[in-house]
């Protein structure tokens, strides 16, 4: 009986460690051992789960991951393409394309796959206000009666929930407040964007007119609904600066935002993934639909803010979705073979 009981606990234990890098067979020879990795991420708190999540499936293929360092956009593209940092997971594709053009581009960064698609953004007003006064366009505005019904301050001007310096999106809008003819008639609000759009949803509560700068997938979409609550904003034309001045913005559908679809992707240091092949494979592959992050950080919204309610979050999100994950790694593995 004693035999028998080694002999099972024996195969309990190799069937074990064949499972991807959990067990001692293979966890000495995981493509990451004895190999640092720093992830970088920008100040919005929401972008921590889709980083997170890349750190945990680079900690299954044995890297050892550092905590995650806060920097904008721009300084962080120029922190991995010089070395300094390993990765970003929250590349937005094509607004952040001068910053990966300033940071070496392709022969200093790797960008290859998708890691979250069909990302919008744009300009949005309480469908109240809009539904009253017949709004749906940018360009109505440059009425000043319209563009007075958005004064928060009192001086007569629309006043703007605006991006974030340092995003990229704020070079959009202010372009376009010049293209557009606005500059007099709408104040652009910039600064902590979290402080200004929860002073814009308290207004909005208050039954007050909102102007606002949003994208998907974010939480803020879960509070005031697009088509329900708040309604996007069409432009006059498009425009936008520097090399994508004569880039077309226009929708599939037919509607103008203002500002292009993005997709979300992981960028990284060009040296690290060609002496890291795993890595490479693992960046290039994995995948996050814009339904799982924006119900995440709405959840983040709602209270479980914490490092440890979002550590929580990732760690459900790769039990709910177990065999995807474990292809990630599998598939990584075999391309460091």
């Amino acid at each position: 009986m004693k035999f028998m009981l080694r002999s099972l606990i024996t195969g309990c234990l190799l069937s074990a460690s064949l499972i991807f890098g959990t067990g001692n067979a293979l966890g000495a020879d995981l493509p990451g051992k004895n190999i640092v990795v720093q992830p970088l991420k920008s100040s919005i708190a929401e972008e921590t789960f889709q980083t997170l999540l890349v750190v945990r499936a680079l900690e299954k293929l044995g890297y050892t991951v550092k905590h995650i360092k806060e920097i904008e956009y721009a300084a962080g593209h120029v922190a991995i393409g010089n070395g300094d940092a390993t990765f970003l997971a929250d590349h937005w594709d094509p607004l952040h394309i001068d910053f990966y053009k300033n940071a070496g581009g392709d022969t200093k960064l790797f960008r290859e796959g998708v890691y979250s698609k069909n990302a919008l953004q744009g300009y949005l007003i309480d469908k109240t206000t809009a539904d009253r006064y017949g709004i749906n366009h940018l360009g109505q505005l440059k009425n000043p009666q319209i563009a007075k019904l958005f004064d928060a301050d009192g001086d007569g001007k629309a006043d703007l929930a605006g991006c974030t310096p340092g995003w990229g999106c704020e070079k959009v809008i202010e372009h376009q407040l010049d293209a557009f003819g606005l500059r007099n008639l709408v104040t652009h609000n910039q600064g902590s964007y979290s402080a200004i759009i929860a002073d814009t949803i308290a207004r909005f509560k208050q039954g007050e007119s909102v102007l606002y700068y949003a994208w998907t997938p974010y939480w803020v979409n879960g509070v005031m609904i697009p088509g329900k609550d708040t309604i996007w904003m069409q432009v006059p034309f498009s425009a936008l600066p520097g090399e994508r001045k004569h880039v077309d913005t226009t929708q599939a559908d037919g509607s103008n935002y203002g500002f292009e679809a993005n997709t979300q992707r992981i960028i990284a240091n060009r040296a690290f993934v060609e002496a890291n092949p795993a890595a490479g494979k693992l960046f290039s592959i994995m995948k996050l639909s814009s339904h799982d992050i924006s119900a995440q950080n709405l959840r983040m919204r709602n209270g479980e803010k914490s490092a440890k309610d979002i550590a929580r979050h990732t760690d459900a999100w790769i039990k709910a979705n177990q065999a995807t994950f474990d292809d990630w790694i599998k598939t990584a593995i075999e391309a460091a073979k």
